[in-house]
């Protein structure tokens, strides 16, 4: 292999060495040097549309684009000079006078990224006339809000859509001064090929596209003494929420999360890895069935909504494909709104089920009509990771200097193979360890399945049961999952058993995660979560005793016509006028 060759270059006088191809964005970063960007997201391919990276290269006439432009060798560049910072600020006020600076108000005061190049740059208001046009926030589903007053037209959330999940929701429309990002037709997104996923939430850099805010809701019954608020954490969860409080990317954080959630005022504090591990016990099963029985294969995981949500508007005549098993979330409300209140000797009326996801997709699942009965949801109300933030802070919570406390029972025991659900590979994994065991009736002596981990888009590997090579993928992104039904559509599919998440390395890189969130910091995630369940004294789901005892008491056996009833559901097929193929 030839060694690579290196570029030689000084950045405000001073030298450095960078390999061939690098971006001058790069290149400062290497020396401490931050160059003020908004349309740039490092997990991106560049734009180069808003210039405000904009720097001085000695002996060209003209400013160049930090982020789009490549060193080269005895490149001299000046990040600060005075031509370069008079674009910066005109560029700034230009986007201010064409920008709704109700800041206060905004979603995203004080994380968003315009907001904080402004006080960089101290520009205290801008000298342009404002031109921005009197637009509504769009709140038409129960996941994403937009506010086109908001957008500064970067394209970060197209490249997120179109690049990363290959749907295109959202697009430029009409040309210079008017240019707007929008849906297609301009329809609401929940009537587009939109599945709610929240990806362009996570990169959006202002207030223009946001989840829905429900802390409000949980607020109030959490004051009300008539209820009984219950709270389920999803695995992802943990590993992110440090990030917010200035703990280094993927701290495990559980502990100190549980104790802000009892100070927060709810009556229980469990776990949605109690929920993984019921989902795996129905999952595996389901699973085993079908491969004995004659079932339809591939069988595909169901827990990832934003998934559900695009197999049911691309390919709704293959929803047979679906396991039937509800995710962790709904299995887990569904306990609660059962099983639990018999425990606990509570009224089922005046309990209240909130749900900490990393996604916003949930907060659309939660609502759909079969995640219920007796006209009452089996999750009232689900929070994003951010939104989870917004209340700590709210409180005045030092989250760093927590103690740190356990989850509750009974629906607070979980092994590590309900933790991994948090990452791309961590379902199938965690079903395999259930499978196998079940199948063959031996010990699996390694629990670890290194081929369906890690950030390739597509991971495969085999497993013999009982003399029956099993083929087995798992995908990540909707870019991704379209490949595999492709393959299905056409009969080419050579695969038994398949794992789909939505986002981008699972959970980890929900759509309700921290802002900021990128692949650097998914990687650190994916490791925290690999080390969750290497502490757990029990990583099997069908070894957790409280999930053997619910079946013992209560469900039976996995399977059986009670689980049937609570714990699995079915699909539909959206109708084609809904969709933008």
């Amino acid at each position: 292999m030839s060694e690579q060759q290196m570029i030689h270059l000084t950045i405000n006088h001073i030298p450095v060495e960078v390999p061939k191809g690098t971006k001058i964005m790069q290149a400062a970063q290497k020396l401490g040097i931050d160059i003020p960007h908004l349309c740039y997201h490092p997990d991106q391919r560049i734009k180069a549309h808003c210039r405000l990276c904009s720097v001085e290269v000695t002996g060209k006439r003209r400013l160049l684009a930090a982020c789009s432009t490549e060193c080269w060798e005895g490149m001299d560049v000046h990040t600060d000079t005075q031509i370069v910072r008079d674009t910066q600020v005109s560029i700034l006020q230009l986007m201010l006078a064409n920008h709704n600076k109700d800041c206060l108000s905004c979603p995203r005061n004080q994380n968003c990224d315009l907001q904080r190049l402004c006080s960089r740059f101290n520009i205290l208001q801008s000298p342009l006339p404002s031109v921005v046009k009197k637009t509504k926030r769009i709140q038409t589903n129960p996941s994403i809000v937009r506010d086109p007053s908001k957008c500064i037209r970067c394209g970060r959330c197209i490249r997120a859509c179109k690049d990363v999940q290959g749907i295109a929701a959202l697009t430029y429309a009409h040309r210079s001064s008017d240019i707007v990002v929008t849906t297609a037709y301009n329809k609401p997104m929940e009537d587009t090929d939109c599945v709610l996923c929240g990806q362009c939430s996570l990169v959006c850099p202002t207030g223009a596209i946001v989840e829905k805010d429900d802390t409000q809701r949980v607020l109030d019954v959490l004051q009300d003494p008539s209820k009984h608020v219950v709270v389920q954490v999803a695995p992802a969860v943990r590993v992110a929420l440090g990030d917010a409080f200035g703990m280094e990317p993927g701290t495990i954080a559980t502990g100190q999360m549980v104790t802000a959630l009892k100070l927060l005022g709810f009556d229980k504090v469990f776990d949605t890895n109690f929920g993984a591990d019921l989902t795996i016990m129905e999952e595996s099963a389901e699973f085993v069935e079908r491969l004995t029985k004659g079932g339809v294969l591939p069988m595909m995981t169901s827990c990832s909504p934003g998934w559900v949500n695009y197999m049911e508007k691309h390919y709704g005549d293959y929803r047979q494909h679906l396991s039937s098993a509800k995710s962790p979330m709904q299995m887990f409300g569904a306990i609660a709104k059962t099983y639990y209140p018999e425990q606990a000797g509570i009224d089922v009326h005046n309990i209240v089920t909130v749900s900490i996801m990393p996604c916003t997709a949930k907060k659309y699942e939660c609502t759909r009509p079969e995640m219920g009965r007796d006209g009452m949801q089996d999750v009232d109300i689900v929070l994003t990771t951010r939104e989870l933030i917004k209340l700590i802070k709210y409180v005045g919570l030092e989250f760093g200097n927590l103690p740190e406390s356990d989850f509750d029972s009974p629906l607070g025991e979980s092994t590590g193979a309900g933790a991994i659900f948090g990452t791309t590979g961590g379902v199938m994994e965690a079903a395999l360890r259930t499978a196998y065991e079940k199948v063959t009736g031996k010990t699996l002596q390694k629990l670890d399945f290194d081929d369906v981990r890690g950030f390739k888009g597509i991971k495969e590997t085999t497993v013999n049961l009982n003399g029956r090579d099993v083929h087995i993928a798992v995908a990540h992104t909707l870019k991704n999952a379209r490949i595999i039904m492709e393959q299905i559509k056409k009969g080419t599919c050579k695969y038994d058993f398949i794992e789909i998440m939505a986002c981008p390395g699972g959970c980890i890189g929900g759509g309700g995660q921290p802002i900021g969130t990128t692949n650097a910091i998914k990687q650190k995630r994916m490791e925290a979560i690999y080390q969750i369940d290497r502490d757990k004294p029990i990583r099997k789901s069908h070894e957790n005793p409280e999930i053997l005892k619910l079946y013992k008491d209560f469900l039976g056996e996995p399977l059986s016509e009670k689980a049937h009833e609570l714990l699995h559901t079915d699909y539909h097929k959206v109708p084609k006028e809904y969709v933008f193929d």
